[in-house]
């Protein structure tokens, strides 16, 4: 379940994030269709992505790993024709939207309260 809610809060922040600091992102709207288009994110990374990872495995192998990219720049072009309210002019401002929802999916994704660390005498 926390899993769940860090992937909608890192597309919601990710997305906010790529919108102030990415030329070629912008937004015109209400600030809760930026939320609703950070959950939707959110959940199609938490449910549609690993059935995406499973089925291009053999894509992934052979590309060592590259084409994982592909499939997030195609998940956020996804929330892109979903919500008009959002743009992103081109494939560069795509490309590195992506990267930052992946590099705030990935930071909110370290913190865990209830890996619990041992401590050998």
């Amino acid at each position: 379940m926390t899993k769940l809610i860090f992937q909608i809060v890192g597309g919601i922040l990710g997305l906010w994030l790529a919108i102030k600091f990415v030329p070629g992102v912008e937004f015109n709207g209400e600030i809760k269709y930026l939320i609703f288009a950070g959950i939707f994110l959110g959940l199609i990374n938490f449910f549609l992505k690993p059935i995406l990872k499973f089925i291009t495995f053999p894509l992934r192998i052979l590309t060592f790993g590259l084409f994982s990219l592909i499939i997030n720049m195609l998940i956020v072009w996804t929330v892109d024709l979903f919500f008009p309210e959002l743009t992103i002019q081109g494939i560069v401002p795509l490309f590195w939207t992506t990267i930052i929802v992946l590099v705030v999916s990935w930071s909110l994704g370290l913190y865990n309260p209830r890996k619990k660390i041992i401590v050998e005498k």
